[in-house]
């Protein structure tokens, strides 16, 4: 198989990480916002259902969908969350519900309920929130509540999750005080925090980040019109099959400016021999198929939901590539060091296992069935196997549905078989 050449353009999903930010800003804020490209997906679909049930008036088109805002923090009536496996959305609700006045419980599947939560419940509980752990501690399910006080200042352990961090930093406006958070540790994924910054300030926010500390002045959000980028992460898949098979493909409307730093995994594909241009139309990537493909050795700690993507990518490479930084991935919705090393060695690849990432030494590749753990990054990324290698079977295949339901679909339109 071969990317097809020429003038192919993908079209990839609008990013789940924006949309959920910019979901919880309009839900809160003052009037009507209407969001555009949002995210399809389980994630997205599980945080409207969510608001919904929260009280607030929402409206969904296609992917434009029309937020009514004016949360009512002051309802006393208990609510009951279901976010399925959507761990960004479940620390966001989490977050969310510790400003009403009611019970807010939220629960998820049963693989999002072996996720650490700890860091938030536990920022939440110092802030002043009430929080009560409903199985095992630290984890879903877990009941919030708004407490009498609200504190000003917390330090926060950024080396394990920014979205703890990022889930504090959309609700800290609430607060008659504002926060300060001071960010200690390794910090991770940081342009998540600065993508937070971002949103929030389009709905009127007043909020700065400096080095490790971030200040939110007291205010309210605002209605916003937002249009959602599209996504960085999804563009890694056509990315990727363009470095494994060769050809072009430019994923349309995605620029090197975006909020989200996975634009910088265009920079890998840069190393590793691909050619890489900004166009009116979107990023546009190429590979002549009878070019080398180099090995890297790369620290991926602010762009790790690509880590599956490089991997596989890799396997196909002409010398080793390292991968480095990424520690903490092993409690996303899959282990994604050993369930992703578990599973590539089942096609013949020699890969080891460090302390915090992955070393990866092209070898021949044979036919195998590829589990997917529950994570929709594992599956897309082992359907590019099957570019280079014959008789890949990927299981599963429905957890695409979490961020992008048409992947294969609409992966088929690059791809001449």
């Amino acid at each position: 198989m071969t990317v097809v050449g020429g003038d192919i353009v993908i079209q990839v999903p609008g990013s789940k990480s924006i949309a959920n930010r910019a979901l919880i800003c309009a839900a809160l804020a003052s009037g009507e916002s209407v969001i555009t490209n949002s995210a399809p997906g389980d994630d997205t679909e599980a945080m409207i259902d969510s608001l919904m049930r929260m009280g607030v008036a929402i409206k969904v088109n296609g992917t434009t969908v029309t937020v009514g805002g004016g949360l009512d923090l002051d309802n006393s009536a208990p609510v009951i969350l279901q976010t399925r496996l959507g761990g960004t959305t479940s620390r966001f609700l989490t977050a969310l519900g510790s400003l009403r006045s009611g019970l807010t419980t939220i629960d998820g599947d049963q693989a999002l309920r072996s996720r650490p939560m700890a860091g938030l419940h536990d920022a939440l509980s110092l802030l002043g929130a009430s929080v009560h752990g409903l199985g095992s501690p630290g984890h879903l399910p877990v009941t919030v509540q708004r407490g009498s006080s609200w504190q000003s200042r917390i330090a926060i352990d950024a080396s394990t999750s920014s979205q703890f961090t990022s889930s504090i930093m959309m609700i800290a406006p609430y607060f008659p005080s504002g926060l300060e958070i001071e960010l200690y540790g390794d910090v991770i994924s940081r342009g998540y925090l600065d993508m937070t910054i971002a949103v929030m300030r389009t709905f009127g926010a007043r909020a700065e980040i400096s080095e490790n500390v971030i200040w939110i002045a007291p205010s309210r959000y605002q209605p916003a019109n937002y249009l959602v980028e599209p996504d960085a992460t999804s563009a890694s898949y056509p990315g990727g099959a363009v470095a494994i098979a060769g050809g072009r493909v430019t994923v349309s409307g995605l620029t090197r400016n975006s909020l989200q730093r996975d634009v910088e995994f265009f920079d890998i594909l840069a190393q590793m021999g691909c050619e890489i241009r900004q166009t009116v139309r979107g990023i546009e990537i190429s590979r002549l198929a009878g070019t080398a493909l180099r090995g890297v050795d790369v620290d991926m700690s602010q762009i790790s939901d690509c880590v599956p993507t490089l991997a596989v990518i890799a396997l196909f490479a002409d010398s080793p590539t390292m991968i480095r930084g990424v520690g903490f991935i092993r409690t996303k919705e899959s282990d994604r060091i050993g369930d992703l090393a578990t599973e590539l060695r089942s096609l013949g690849a020699d890969i080891e296992e460090n302390t915090d990432g992955l070393t990866i030494v092209p070898m021949p590749l044979h036919s195998a069935s590829l589990a997917t753990h529950d994570d929709h990054r594992l599956a897309m990324a082992f359907a590019l196997v099957g570019l280079r290698v014959g008789g890949v079977i990927v299981t599963d295949t429905e957890v695409v549905a979490k961020s992008w339901p048409n992947y294969f679909v609409d992966m088929a339109k690059v791809i001449d078989s």
